[in-house]
């Protein structure tokens, strides 16, 4: 096989191991393919069975692959806010909001951020600091800009009925490298951060499974920025 052969797979886990912040060589991360190896169907049925919870006039899916400085954050807030002064109450509409790729930190809680180095990982700063989080600064209204703003961080938007929902595939991958960074067991890093889920977020198969699945009900698409 050429060089030239094994391109696009080497380059999609090269953009794995950037979005990730880490110093891992290519050859030693875990491969988005293994991760679909360990396909829970339990996760699929609970996750088809949190979609009914979908509903309203007007339905909406952000499509979040990085933290995008709290923009798919953000933006369901706006989506809610701007439908509110229009006449929808909050009843009468929903904004999924699917947590992919390198924005998997925001699902997570703070204890999760700081045993984790999450901050340091996927490059996201603490504007209060200045400094790499080591917490999760979405997680509810400490965000500066938010506060400033008065934008709901993730847990009020939750109670409010927004619907967050993180990548099971990218949560493996990711979990693989941290516990190869510390020398640790893959399966334990990865239950920590599934037990280290924002109450409220949903565990999906996949992100682009959950954005199908957004659509089927209805959700109109929405590309929450950032970059692949």
């Amino acid at each position: 096989m050429t060089n030239d052969a094994k391109t696009p797979r080497r380059n999609f886990l090269e953009k794995l191991a950037l979005g990730a912040g880490a110093a891992i060589t290519v050859p030693t991360l875990l491969s988005p393919f293994d991760a679909l190896a360990s396909f829970n169907p339990a996760v699929a049925a609970d996750a088809d069975e949190w979609f009914k919870k979908v509903k309203g006039k007007h339905k909406i899916v952000f499509d979040a692959p990085d933290p995008h400085n709290g923009f798919p954050v953000a933006w369901p807030f706006v989506f809610y806010k701007t439908n509110n002064a229009t006449g929808t109450p909050d009843t009468d509409m929903t904004a999924v909001v699917v947590l992919r790729h390198s924005a998997i930190p925001l699902a997570l809680e703070d204890k999760i951020w700081d045993k984790y180095k999450l901050g340091d990982r996927f490059h996201i700063t603490d504007s209060d600091t200045n400094a790499s989080a080591t917490k999760n600064v979405y997680a509810m209204t400490t965000e500066p800009m938010f506060k400033m703003l008065g934008i709901d961080g993730i847990k009020a938007l939750i109670a409010r009925g927004v619907l967050f929902c993180v990548c099971d595939v990218a949560l493996t991958v990711h979990s693989g490298m941290m516990a190869k960074g510390m020398n640790a067991n893959p399966d334990d890093v990865k239950k920590e951060l599934v037990d280290g889920l924002i109450p409220g977020v949903q565990l999906v198969p996949s992100g682009v499974w959950a954005i199908g699945r957004a659509q089927e009900k209805g959700c109109g698409y929405c590309f929450a920025g950032g970059k692949e």
